[in-house]
This record gives structure tokens, C-alpha cells and sequence, in this order.
């Protein structure tokens, strides 16, 4: 199920957690500790930068290179404009967070290709007409609702919009609200966005953070597997044997290794 967007300064509510008869058993206290990390993973609504196109996916906001922070919104009528992000620290656009719905595009990508579409608030998709003109009004993924994202070689972070015609979103930045088209022949500072999203649907940290969970085991418990008192460096190595997914065969290792020191 998806859960509800979340934005800075907003109340959070707290859980209440079922209660849960005492064990003693530390491979019960151990499993309890992993849901509770992976719960908390699955509930990180903080915000990170999107660094390659693979990380691009679920809740997303375009910052834009305009003089004052804004990023693309659109309407209920399907508009599309720039607004100006209020959750930014000292005008710096890695740190932006979305405080209106409005900012919020959910990324996804487009079976069998490396394009990327995004679906507004309201259910329709962000799309680029034949003369450049942006909206959001369309309920189905069609070629102008197809996205490339472009890494920037010389900016990490930053990506240039591509549309179905190879043209590029742009921004025109001469009054006090930019005005954004999909009309740019070629890449330039004004092309060049910076797409912010959810942690918890980065690839890398998701994986890192699954990593850290595997980790999560006692001297007592790898010693109760093994069948006896282990040197520090057994332990290094099962800790990161079930990191790497070979967790079972060092086991079998380090049983091997415990009878012969015994026989020797």
C-alpha cells in the first residue's frame, strides 16, 4: 500500500506497537530488532538527491536553475508552472523538499525502455507537446509522456530532461516566475535540474541499508551456530560472510577449522 506523502514540519502520528511476551532467547530479541529496522526503512520519508537514472523511481520533485529555488508543479487542471520550494536550506537545491503536493511527480519507468514517466498529483502524467508546450492532463502513457534523463557530465547530480522529439526541458528565467518549456535544442545551464526523491526508493541506500540489517548479529548467536567460542577474526568473517551471501559455507569453514585445531 502506498503511504501518504509526508512534508517537513508536518505532526507525525505515533504507532501503536502490539505487545509482545518477554523472551529471553536473543535469536527472538534478534528478529525483533530486523523488523523494527526494516520498518523504519520502509518509513523513511526523507529526501535525497536521485544520482543516476537508475535511482530515479516514486516521489520525485524537479528542482530547477532559476535565480529564486523553484521546481516544476502542476495544478488539478493539469498546469504546469514553477513553484517556489520553501523547504531549502540557505538556497541550496541538494536539500530541497516539497511542501505542496503540487511539487510531487511519482517516477516510473516506461516497460521495455529507459524512459521515465511522471504521474502529477492528480493521476495525470507530465507531458511535452510538438512546439514545447509542458501539462498534465493525459490519464495514459503515450511517446510525449516519456521522459529521458540525461546525467550531466559536468554538474554529478543534475540531470537534462529529454523529450520524445530530443528536445530538452528548459527554463526561462527573465521575470520573477520562470517559465518552463520542452522546446531547448541543447543542453545548458537552464536544462540542467536536480531531481530530489524519497530515501526509501533509492536503490544503493535501500541496499545499504539491508546490508546493516544482515550485520545485525551477536558474538553469542554466530558462537551458538558454530558450536564453540570463536576468535575475533571468525567473527569479522561471518559478520561479513552474511553480507556478501556466503554466510553458510564460512560457517562450515569455521566448523571445519574448529575440529581440527581440536584433533591436532
Amino acid at each position: 500500500m502506498v503511504k501518504p506523502l509526508a512534508f517537513k514540519g508536518d505532526k507525525k502520528s505515533k504507532k501503536r506497537k502490539a505487545p509482545h511476551p518477554e523472551s529471553t532467547e536473543e535469536g527472538n530479541s534478534r528478529a525483533l530488532t530486523v523488523q523494527s529496522t526494516t520498518a523504519e526503512t520502509e518509513e523513511d520519508d526523507s529526501w535525497v538527491t536521485a544520482e543516476a537514472p537508475a535511482d530515479i523511481t516514486g516521489p520525485i520533485i524537479f528542482a530547477l536553475p532559476s535565480a529564486k529555488p523553484t521546481c516544476i508543479a502542476c495544478d488539478a487542471n493539469g498546469k504546469v508552472f514553477a513553484s517556489e520550494i520553501e523547504n531549502i536550506v540557505e538556497g541550496d537545491l541538494a536539500t530541497a523538499e516539497p511542501h505542496d503536493v503540487r511539487q510531487v511527480f511519482i517516477a516510473s519507468r516506461v516497460a521495455g525502455t529507459e524512459e521515465i514517466s511522471f504521474k502529477g498529483h492528480h493521476g495525470c502524467y507530465l507531458s511535452c507537446d510538438k512546439i514545447g508546450i509542458l501539462s498534465a492532463t493525459r490519464e495514459a502513457i503515450s511517446p510525449e509522456e516519456s521522459f529521458l534523463c540525461i546525467p550531466s557530465p559536468e554538474t554529478p547530480g543534475t540531470f537534462s530532461i529529454q523529450t520524445v522529439r530530443e528536445k530538452f526541458l528548459t527554463i526561462i528565467d527573465e521575470s520573477k516566475v520562470p517559465e518552463i518549456r520542452g522546446d531547448a535544442e541543447s543542453v545548458s545551464f537552464n536544462t540542467t535540474l536536480r531531481i530530489r526523491m524519497q530515501a526509501r526508493f533509492k536503490p544503493r541506500l535501500k541496499a545499504n541499508k539491508e546490508s546493516k540489517i544482515r550485520e545485525k548479529i551477536s558474538r553469542k548467536e554466530l558462537e551458538e551456530t558454530v558450536g564453540r567460542r570463536l576468535e575475533d577474526d571468525e567473527v569479522k568473517r561471518l559478520k561479513k560472510a552474511r553480507v556478501q551471501g556466503d554466510y553458510h559455507e564460512a560457517i562450515l569453514d569455521v566448523r571445519v577449522k574448529g575440529k581440527h585445531d581440536k584433533y591436532s
